[in-house]
């Protein structure tokens, strides 16, 4: 009995319904909408096109980023010049290991520049390894903000877009169901097109969500391997720094002078 009577009332709906989707594209709907709901959907769309902007920035950027830096590593292993190496990090403004290369670079020239003696700047090598250590460390935090940069944005469309969506839908059947007591047959033909046009601010939500969390997951986890990356290229450079002081090797003083004329 209720089975035969939900097809009864339902059944002559579903034409309708169907009619107003296929009738209505998402365009008619947003015309049909009223200020809230298209407000919301305008806000949506904004948010929909400014990540989209930013994850095809962040891919650009996350690859060059990662194809500089392995070109100036191997480079770094292949030259004992440090001269030659701070040339090149210049010449790569998109390879987070270069600029770090060039930070610590112009920390030890300064070095240099402040010594009077070679035994001057060995006798206070230890002082001078753990400034460098700390350049080299705020050098990575520094690289690490600059790839790190707009992922916020995509966090917060990530989690805020669905809850706008939801409010332009909540909005929009209030508005359906405020109409449907006006009307003189209380029936789901009355509230159908209302209904559909509050859903699509969900369904716009999701699609500007979706996009943005699985973009945030991946960049972040590309952002953790460069940072790994930067973290053992400053270890293998104040190890080769501290080995070549200990060592006299002059591969360094030969650099900086170069640097200092």
């Amino acid at each position: 009995m209720i089975s035969t009577y939900l097809l009864g009332v339902l059944g002559p709906t579903v034409i309708p319904f169907g009619n107003v989707a296929a009738s209505g594209t998402v365009l008619n709907l947003f015309a049909q909408s009223g200020t809230m709901v298209q407000a919301v959907l305008m806000l949506l769309l904004i948010f929909s096109v400014s990540s989209w902007g930013i994850i095809f920035y962040k891919i650009y950027q996350l690859r060059q980023a990662r194809s500089a830096s392995q070109s100036f590593a191997m480079l770094f292993r292949n030259t004992k010049d440090f001269a030659t190496l701070a040339g090149t990090s210049h010449a790569a403004p998109s390879s987070p290991l270069a600029q770090i290369f060039s930070t610590a670079y112009q920390e030890f020239s300064q070095w240099r520049q402040a010594a009077s003696s070679t035994a001057t700047l060995e006798n206070h090598s230890p002082v001078n390894l753990e400034n460098l250590e700390l350049t080299l460390r705020r050098a990575v935090r520094e690289q690490m903000t600059w790839l790190e940069r707009t992922l916020t944005f995509l966090a917060t469309t990530a989690s805020t877009t669905p809850f706008i969506g939801l409010f332009g839908t909540v909005w929009g059947i209030m508005n359906a169901f405020q109409g449907l007591s006006l009307a003189q047959s209380a029936t789901i033909q009355a509230v159908a097109p209302g209904i559909a046009e509050a859903l699509v601010t969900t369904a716009v939500g999701l699609l500007a969500a979706i996009p943005a969390v699985m973009a945030y997951n991946h960049f972040v986890r590309q952002v953790q391997v460069l940072t790994a990356d930067m973290e053992g290229f400053s270890a293998e450079l104040l190890s080769r720094v501290r080995w070549s002081l200990q060592d006299g090797h002059q591969s360094l003083a030969g650099g900086s002078s170069h640097a200092a004329r």
